[in-house]
């Protein structure tokens, strides 16, 4: 397994890929609908790992409809989900690895994640990590998020390096469209969900852990 061209960086989406979260926020999510009386199947909200925020609205309110109690629901999610994050956010296996091999070799590093900032720094920082990436670029920075390239290319832009010399690492499928139309070499590490046939075409590899991408990229 190798790479079709030689890199020059590696650009981690976040949640997911480096971080262990997305199964800390969808299963926040169920406990707390289901406290407001709204029990939901946890693949309904698999699928929507990776949507952008009002795809990912619109979705939710087809299917729970107008009777929910949004705001209050969010105020609950919100304050669940930064309780279990203040009792630590779980890094993805192999991330510290990879990082450090990076690190190592001087390979530039960024972030690319449809994250707000808040939200990415405060789990950054919680893990000790928002320090060791040149750049960090979040939904805040760009006018268009996941799936378009926008958020790929802004951090490509920053690190100074041609798109198509960076490996973008993700794990979700408008993760992947992101980084395939940003013309990167776009390596997927499934968390949540699973990789079909059209999201496997545009990856240059699909891989278990960060372990693997560590020795895709010479580790």
């Amino acid at each position: 397994m190798t790479l079709p061209r030689p890199h020059a960086a590696v650009i981690f989406d976040m949640d997911g890929t480096l971080l262990d979260t997305e199964s800390i926020y969808i299963r926040t999510f169920l406990e707390t609908s289901t406290a407001l009386g709204y029990p939901l199947p946890e693949s309904f909200l698999h699928g929507l790992v990776g949507l952008p925020g009002t795809e990912f609205q619109s979705r939710l309110r087809a299917h729970l409809g107008e009777d929910f109690p949004y705001t209050e629901h969010r105020q609950m999610y919100l304050a669940r989900r930064t309780e279990l994050l203040d009792q630590g956010v779980p890094i993805k296996p192999g991330a510290l690895e990879l990082i450090a091999h990076l690190e190592q070799t001087r390979t530039p590093m960024a972030i690319a994640t449809a994250a707000t900032r808040v939200n990415a720094e405060d789990n950054l920082r919680r893990t000790g990590l928002w320090d060791r990436f040149e750049v960090i670029r979040t939904r805040d920075d760009v006018e268009h998020s996941k799936p378009k390239p926008d958020l790929f290319l802004r951090a490509a832009a920053d690190l100074g390096i041609d798109p198509a010399l960076c490996v973008a690492i993700e794990d979700s499928h408008n993760g992947v469209r992101s980084a395939h139309a940003a013309g990167m070499m776009t390596v997927m590490v499934p968390d949540i969900i699973s990789p079909t046939d059209e999201i496997r075409a545009l990856c240059v590899a699909v891989v278990e852990s960060l372990h693997d991408v560590r020795r895709l990229v010479g580790g």
